[in-house]
């Protein structure tokens, strides 16, 4: 599978991993719902070939273009929309991102609708909103915090494989803060963190991994926070850097929720720069 440094932004997402007292696990087949006890978990299959800005071509839609205005098909811009309404690559890229952008950023009761055209049929496809960690994005611009909660979220659900394994997220937003006792119990394992901005004029993404659990986390091929060891070496995961050992670059798990609080951006400085907008992943 050709991995293209131009793609990093499309998720095949199942269910998601949130807030304890949501109870709930949304799983995204055909629409279905399936309430369970605790909290919300995530299956995750994006390919690292599709998160990137511009993915494999080069006028699918782009994050950078999109935050300024609200989440809805009236309010993008006309080259935005024609991507979204592509009927071949772009159009497929473009919907997928969208697809993922709604669902880590708005709430179930929120929702995003695009229609487009192949071959004389008319094809319509509604994306509700699932983590809700931007809400406000349904109404109006993305600001900087949200645009770095949705991209955090967006690198915890790619898989180097494309592949769906069922994941625990947690993080300091109120919306997937309070892992509930089953939760905590089924996803024991950290594997690492993610955290960046794909929205800024310059997109970035990091992850570090959380290092004796290396193993186990590639084992279940989950590599884009461990690296994928490919034929030249341990690779990073398309876009995503790879920061090395969470215990080096983020802040120790809170011994409550048991999520990384911080994790250094930016190391060119002293101290170094930290944001709090970070998604910690756990595994089953």
């Amino acid at each position: 599978m050709q991995r293209n440094t131009l793609a990093l932004l499309v998720i095949s997402l199942g269910t998601l991993v949130g807030c304890g007292d949501a109870e709930g696990v949304y799983e995204e087949e055909e629409g279905t719902v399936e309430e369970v006890a605790e909290s919300l978990v995530e299956e995750n299959a994006i390919q690292p070939n599709a998160i990137q800005p511009n993915a494999i071509q080069p006028n699918a839609i782009q994050p950078n273009a999109i935050q300024p205005n609200a989440l809805t098909p009236s309010a993008l811009s006309p080259s935005s929309l024609a991507a979204l309404q592509d009927s071949g690559q772009t159009g497929q890229m473009s919907r997928m991102f969208l697809r993922y952008a709604v669902g880590c950023a708005l709430e179930p009761s929120q929702s995003f609708t695009v229609t487009w055209t192949d071959n004389d049929v008319v094809h319509t496809e509604t994306y509700f909103g699932q983590l809700g960690l931007a809400p406000s994005w349904a109404t109006g611009p993305l600001d900087e915090t949200g645009q770095r909660w949705v991209s955090a979220c967006l690198a915890a659900r790619t898989n180097w494989y494309g592949v769906t394994v069922t994941i625990s997220m947690r993080a300091a937003h109120n919306a997937i803060k309070h892992a509930g006792v089953v939760e905590k119990y089924s996803y024991p394992r950290e594997e690492g963190a993610f955290w960046g901005n794909l929205f800024a004029p310059t997109p970035y993404l990091h992850s570090c991994v959380y290092v004796p659990n290396t193993g186990y986390v590639r084992s279940v091929m989950r590599d884009c926070a461990a690296g994928h060891v490919g034929p030249n070496g341990i690779e990073n995961c398309g876009m995503i850097e790879r920061r090395g050992p969470c215990d080096a670059v983020c802040d120790p798990l809170d011994s409550n929720n048991g999520f990384r609080p911080k994790c250094v951006y930016d190391a060119t400085v002293a101290p170094p720069r930290k944001t709090t907008e970070v998604v910690t992943v756990f595994l089953q």
